[in-house]
């Protein structure tokens, strides 16, 4: 997945012909792109930067002594608006001031995690992998469909194995509950074809409640007595941890 100099992504073997660290990205692009929610988790399941909502605007990443275009709603533009850990690519591609030219951009480092063997940076659009690079104009799965507003772009270090990446959690519960009373909670581990199953032993956690799921993917938890708006969040120890849920307790 992560070879070198033979980059091999989704099915597709890319002889590699430059490597050069990714300076700060520079928003000399006007093009405003979709609000998405977005969330990078490291190589130890640790959450770097958000969940938040960013803007997937189009923008210019240096490249050695040149400046390559990344068009607004690519997973490459959620990755510059957020502003948070640097982060470095190669270019198997001639990427330049057109981002049609940019497809083969390829993060090799976030936040100073390297890609070591088939280990390494990943991204996901709504649970499912990218089957294109992470600035390729034909969309994340080559459809021609670029983000849109309220999807969740998650990038997170891939442990490789027979099955692909290590599952990546999602939460499925009430948007609103009364204080004080039960809430099921649901928890689901997605492939990288975006194939979900129930997550047993995953830790889920409202207020000051924690449980642990059942082997359905289930927990109970006791909504607080207090009134107002609560992160309902989901980790399991070896997995890529939920994007929280926000719960209002009315």
């Amino acid at each position: 997945m992560f070879a070198d100099p033979l980059v091999v992504r989704s099915g597709r073997l890319v002889l590699a012909t430059l490597a050069i660290a990714l300076l700060p990205a520079s928003r000399a692009l006007a093009s405003t792109g979709p609000l998405v929610q977005a969330m990078v988790v490291g190589s130890s399941g640790q959450v770097i930067a958000g969940p938040r909502s960013v803007n997937a605007s189009a923008t210019t990443v240096a490249v050695g002594r040149k400046r390559c275009a990344v068009a607004a709603g690519t997973p490459l533009a959620v990755l510059a608006d957020l502003h948070g850990p640097s982060f470095a690519v190669r270019d198997y591609g001639r990427c330049g001031s057109s981002a049609s030219n940019s497809a083969s951009l390829f993060v090799y480092d976030l936040a100073g995690e390297s890609n070591s063997g088939r280990n390494g940076w990943e991204y996901k659009v709504g649970g499912l992998a990218g089957s294109t690079g992470a600035a390729d104009t034909s969309g994340a799965e080559g459809n021609s469909r670029l983000l849109g507003s309220g999807t969740r772009v998650l990038w997170f270090y891939c442990h490789a194995a027979a099955g692909g990446c290590q599952r990546t959690l999602a939460l499925s519960a009430p948007a609103s509950v009364s204080h004080g009373s039960r809430v099921t909670v649901h928890v689901t581990g997605y492939d990288n074809e975006g194939h979900g199953i129930p997550i047993a032993g995953a830790i889920v956690t409202l207020g000051s409640d924690f449980a642990s799921t059942n082997s359905a993917g289930n927990a109970v938890l006791i909504a607080p007595s207090g009134h107002g708006s609560y992160s309902l969040s989901a980790r399991r120890r070896g997995l890529v941890p939920a994007f929280p849920q926000t719960i209002a307790v009315r």
